[in-house]
């Protein structure tokens, strides 16, 4: 779970979650690091709050990242 290989599959998934969750409102950022013990990404937003619907709307962003799919 430390290896380059790793790293890059990690990021790959964490940036389709962002994409995933951007959708046409959303503005979410991405961040890896190699922990102690393995890879670690995050998907970091909303930074567009106002117009993605608050905290709600940014939860069903997430979510629907999470599922890998634009809309519901």
């Amino acid at each position: 779970m430390r290896t380059p290989e790793s790293g890059r599959e990690v990021e790959r998934i964490a940036r389709r979650i962002e994409s995933a969750a951007a959708g046409a409102e959303g503005q979410f950022r991405t961040d890896s690091a190699l922990g102690s013990r393995r890879w670690r990404a995050a998907v970091i937003g909303n930074y567009n709050w106002a117009r993605s619907g608050g905290l709600a709307g940014s939860r069903r962003d997430l979510l629907r990242g999470m599922g890998g799919t634009r809309g519901e």
